[in-house]
């Protein structure tokens, strides 16, 4: 019987995908953002372009082979997105509110980030994230592939 239960929880919890979890140091959950994975020079380059609209808790990781100064921008993209920078322990360095689609304005934050998790603009505001709170990669492991 406990073992139906587990695999029954196991499979719930896989069922969900990939995902992010965003906590204040403390502990308390801000939020969690089902998450698409660009872990290679070919999907960080398309990213979000060319969406028209994306889900309150979805978003998309950019995972980087090392911590550098990470620089975006919003060509091609046609929804308002706020950028979350990250380091390589999770916390989050910086955040990049509402970033203007359709520009080849550079967006960034001071610091070296190994990861960028992008949402809907306004997300962070709405939720209470800012810097200092943690990412924790649930469903997956954030490893780059080139």
């Amino acid at each position: 019987m406990m073992l139906a239960v587990s695999l029954t929880i196991s499979l719930a919890a896989c069922a969900e995908g990939p995902r992010i979890e965003i906590t204040a140091p403390g502990g308390e959950a801000r939020a969690t953002v089902s998450v698409e994975i660009a872990d290679n020079s070919a999907k960080r380059e398309i990213g979000l372009m060319y969406r028209r609209n994306m889900d309150e808790y979805a978003g998309m990781i950019f995972i980087f082979g090392a911590p550098a100064h990470q620089e975006f921008w919003m060509r091609n993209t046609l929804i308002p997105l706020d950028m979350i920078f990250a380091d390589g322990a999770g916390k989050i360095i910086g955040i990049v509110p509402i970033a203007v689609p359709m520009t080849d304005a550079v967006d960034s934050v001071p610091g070296d980030s190994l990861y960028v998790l992008e949402v809907n603009g306004g997300f962070c505001a709405r939720h209470g994230v800012k810097p200092g709170d943690l990412l924790h990669f649930v469903g997956f492991v954030p490893k780059s592939l080139d």
